[in-house]
C-alpha cells in the first residue's frame, strides 16, 4: 500500500477514535463512516486498550524487501539489459522464475516466484509468460494442414433453425407448424 494509501486509512482510524470518545457505539461508527462492523469493533476494542495511539498506523506492512535499495537498482539495470545478456537465449521474456534465478546469482539472496513477481513491480517491471512453442514446429506444415486437412475433418454446426434454451431437450425447428407436436398427424 503506498503512503498515501496508508494516511488515508489512518484518518478513518481517527475520525472513529473522535466518535468514540463522544460515546458513539461501533456499529453507528461503523454506518457513519462506511466501515465494516469488524472493523469498528476492532478498532473500539484498541482504543479502549491503548487510545488513539493505539489506532496510529504502524508503517508499511509485509515483510521488508531483501535486496538493499543499491542492490535493487542494480537488478533494474539487469533486467533492462534483457534475458539474453544474462544466458537466456531462447527467448526475450523475463519470467518471475528467471527473475528469481538472477537475484541468487548476482546478490546471493534466495526469492519465491511470487516474491520475484512483488519485486519486479515495485522496480516497474512485470513478469511474462513465455509462448510455449515445440523446437520442431513447422509452420508452413501447421499451415497448410489448417487450410486443407482441418476443412475436410471439421464437423458441421447445428441447422440454423433448431435452438433450445434446454440442455436436456433437443430443439424444435422453428416457424414450421408442420413439424410441431399433433399438427398433421393422422
Amino acid at each position: 500500500m503506498t503512503a498515501a494509501g496508508r494516511r488515508r486509512r489512518e484518518s478513518v482510524r481517527m475520525q472513529a477514535a473522535e466518535l468514540f470518545e463522544q460515546e458513539i457505539k461501533p456499529l453507528e461508527v461503523a454506518q457513519r463512516l462506511r466501515v465494516s462492523r469488524k472493523s469498528a469493533c476492532l478498532w473500539h476494542q484498541l482504543w479502549r486498550d491503548g487510545g488513539r495511539e493505539a489506532l496510529a498506523s504502524r508503517g508499511p506492512g509485509g515483510s521488508r524487501c531483501r535486496l538493499s535499495p543499491r542492490c535493487a537498482e542494480k537488478l533494474a539495470v539487469y533486467l533492462e539489459q534483457g534475458p539474453a545478456a544474462h544466458g537466456w537465449v531462447e527467448d526475450q521474456v523475463w519470467t518471475a522464475a528467471r527473475v528469481a534465478t538472477l537475484i541468487g546469482r548476482k546478490f546471493h539472496v534466495s526469492y519465491s516466484v511470487s516474491g520475484a513477481t512483488r519485486l519486479m513491480h515495485r522496480l516497474g517491471f512485470s513478469p511474462q509468460v513465455p509462448a510455449r512453442r515445440v523446437a520442431e514446429r513447422d509452420e508452413r506444415a501447421v499451415t497448410v494442414w489448417r487450410e486443407a486437412t482441418w476443412a475436410e475433418v471439421k464437423e458441421p454446426g447445428r441447422p440454423a433453425g433448431v435452438t433450445s434454451a434446454s440442455r436436456t431437450r433437443l430443439g424444435s425447428p422453428v416457424g414450421r407448424p408442420e413439424d410441431a407436436p399433433g399438427v398433421g398427424a393422422e
